[in-house]
């Protein structure tokens, strides 16, 4: 089990740093993509920002005390949760595995985290 929540934990970790960044720079598809589900360019920077502290603590639950872990995770499954709710409020279904995806990861990596 320590292999899986190592391996989990960290691959979550990097790509939510990953679109936390392309939330920052923005990326052209980010744009569009925000543009498309109602939210605003403005909101950007703080989304990828809560993305990257998501990232961070997870990292930092893995060498670390493990609350701030699962706390980071936790914090990222509310997080990817509100993303799926707004492509569905949006009926923005064609890219929805994308923070479907995300939730997964989060998911597994709050789950491995308390099971820890």
């Amino acid at each position: 089990m320590n292999a899986a929540y190592l391996v989990i934990t960290l691959i979550t970790a990097a790509i939510t740093a990953g679109i936390a960044v392309a939330d920052l720079i923005p990326a052209r598809f980010v744009l569009a993509n925000s543009a498309e589900v109602g939210v605003p360019r403005s909101w950007l920077p703080a989304l990828g920002a809560v993305k990257l502290a998501g990232a961070a603590g997870l990292i930092v639950g893995l060498t670390g005390p493990p609350v701030l872990g699962i706390a980071a995770a936790a914090g990222l499954v509310l997080f990817f949760v509100g993303a799926v709710v707004t492509h569905l409020r949006a009926h923005v279904l064609y890219n929805i595995a994308f923070p479907g995806a995300y939730l997964c990861m989060s998911a597994a990596s709050l789950a491995l985290l308390v099971l820890r």
